[in-house]
């Protein structure tokens, strides 16, 4: 039987064996291409679990290190840190988190103190220390854009003295990460990067992060801020201002169904493109595979895989340590 180019042009020939499988892999994913998301708490000697995020967990700072060797130990080499602020200490300007012994500052001191080597990103926003829940100043039912910004400028140079390696500004003011580079550099931190949350949407698919934080918006939604799930083009032009304005990398939040989005950053931008593979994105697999519906770890590769065909260069997900493991009983 001949017709075209066949029998002698045979696609399943490179799909023989997993050793040649592996060997004309169009995409590779490796440990050092993760970025763990970790949330420490006040307290000390707890650890508590996420319900809506099985298998997740919030930290007292003792028990954090612990995790965070853990992650070292499978070759994870960056995280991204979350602080949850307790009520009473949270108000419309984000004062706690401009603390230098605030429970974030602390946590990144302790993190660079006994693990020198790991790469500390922090997340810069106001909702969790927001009595709002939004990400910046409200005045009359409305989020101030430039108030909003100059705390959020302060709040990076807070980190980067405390010893961040990375700011990661989540908040979409306009004009921030531009703000956020002379704040930076003004006070000595030229070195100190900047990842932006450059095109993140504003999705039902958080719903879960907002549970460890307890950072929901007491009012309206963040429909002004964050984008809009239509816009592909509105992603492009935000990601390439971002660049302009001093980003060293970009990001897409979040990642499954803005795949096309994480496609289109990365062919107009020329610095690293990060994804955000978030809470709700965790929580729908966890759940299918908890009921026996899908294979967690299939799943959960393909998934991240998936995030690099598409053009992300790093991922942000709370499978990172269970798909590092697996990556190393792999290779």
């Amino acid at each position: 039987m001949t017709h075209g180019q066949f029998p002698y042009i045979r696609g399943r020939r490179l799909r023989n064996s997993a050793a040649l499988r592996a060997m004309v892999a169009e995409h590779n994913l490796k440990p050092a291409d993760l970025i763990a998301p970790v949330f420490v708490m006040e307290g000390e000697g707890e650890k508590v679990e996420i319900p809506s995020m099985p298998d997740y967990y919030r930290y007292t700072l003792d028990l954090l290190l612990e995790e965070v060797k853990q992650l070292k130990d499978v070759g994870i080499r960056s995280l991204v840190l979350f602080a949850k602020v307790p009520d009473e200490k949270k108000d419309n300007k984000g004062t706690e988190a401009l603390n230098p012994k605030g429970l974030m500052q602390r946590a990144v001191r302790a993190i660079k103190e006994q693990f020198p080597d790991m790469l500390v990103m922090t997340d810069i926003a106001m909702d969790p220390y927001s009595s709002y829940g939004h990400d910046g100043v409200v005045e009359d039912g409305e989020i101030l854009n430039d108030k909003s910004v100059e705390i959020l400028s302060k709040m990076a140079v807070s980190h980067a003295k405390a010893g961040a390696d990375i700011v990661a500004p989540s908040d979409m003011m306009d004009g921030r990460i531009g703000a956020m580079r002379e704040a930076l550099d003004e006070a000595g931190f030229e070195h100190t990067g900047i990842m932006a949350y450059s095109a993140k949407y504003a999705s039902s698919y958080y719903g879960p992060f907002r549970d460890a934080l307890d950072s929901a918006p007491g009012f309206g939604d963040k429909k002004t801020y964050q984008m809009d799930p239509a816009n592909v083009q509105e992603a492009i032009k935000e990601a390439q201002l971002d660049e302009q304005e001093g980003a060293d990398i970009v990001m897409v939040k979040p990642g499954l169904p803005y795949m096309d989005v994480i496609r289109a950053v990365k062919e107009n931008v020329s610095v690293p493109v990060s994804v955000y593979n978030v809470s709700g994105e965790y929580a729908m697999l966890k759940a299918a595979a908890q009921k026996g519906w899908l294979d967690e770890d299939e799943v959960m590769m393909e998934t991240l895989v998936g995030f690099k065909r598409a053009g992300a260069d790093l991922i942000a997900t709370y499978f990172a340590k269970a798909a590092s493991k697996l990556l190393n009983e792999q290779s």
